[in-house]
């Protein structure tokens, strides 16, 4: 159960703001951020946000800087390398898979996965990739880019720092409020990987 909230509440602690808004870059826009924790991270920081351990506006600009910056790179990332993507070794970084489950979002939802998959672990980083990759015009992206980091990045702290400004004791309840934020962000994946595998094995 740690490693649901001690130890974000004691990242959070040691590196502010800025540490939120680093990895919620990472995450956003490079492709070896894809396991990081952002949605369980954004609702921690909005709740200690309510302790009065960091502050909340900053926190609120450069969470949603952190975002819309790191898609911007993630963007330029897949035009610049392109269809060399689809080619690339695996690693524990790259998984061919993750390309592929972006790519079903991207034929099913067209621009809008880019406002989606905000709140889709895995798909949120890829995501902007494949928008440059499929050379997605640039001021759509980047329309749907500030929508969804908004609706991620400054929603999500400010529903952390509502129920710890208002539920009290709430830090009694974190540890499954932040596992329940986890699992409705794994699960959405894992039915679109289940519903997407089948298709191919039928195809």
């Amino acid at each position: 159960m740690e490693f649901f909230s001690f130890d974000l509440v004691s990242f959070i602690k040691a590196t502010g703001v800025l540490g939120v808004a680093a990895i919620i870059f990472i995450e956003s826009g490079l492709l070896v951020g894809f396991f990081l924790p952002g949605d369980s991270l954004l609702f921690t920081a909005g709740f200690l946000a309510s302790q009065h351990v960091i502050p909340l506006i900053p926190l609120l600009v450069f969470s949603f800087a952190g975002a819309v910056l790191g898609d911007n790179l993630g963007y330029a990332i897949g035009k610049r390398l392109g269809p060399r993507l689809f080619t690339k070794n695996e690693s524990f970084f790259f998984r061919r898979d993750h390309v592929e489950k972006t790519k079903a979002y991207f034929d099913r939802y067209g621009p809008k996965t880019i406002l989606l998959a905000r709140f889709i672990p895995v798909v949120r980083t890829f995501a902007p990739v494949m928008a440059g990759v499929g050379a997605m015009r640039y001021r759509t992206f980047v329309a749907y880019n500030l929508a969804g980091g908004f609706l991620w990045s400054v929603c999500l702290p400010i529903l952390g720092y509502a129920l710890g400004s208002t539920i009290p004791d709430v830090d009694r309840y974190l540890i499954p409020i932040i596992i329940a934020i986890i699992l409705a962000s794994v699960l959405p994946p894992l039915r679109e990987y289940w519903r997407y595998s089948g298709i191919k094995r039928s195809s």
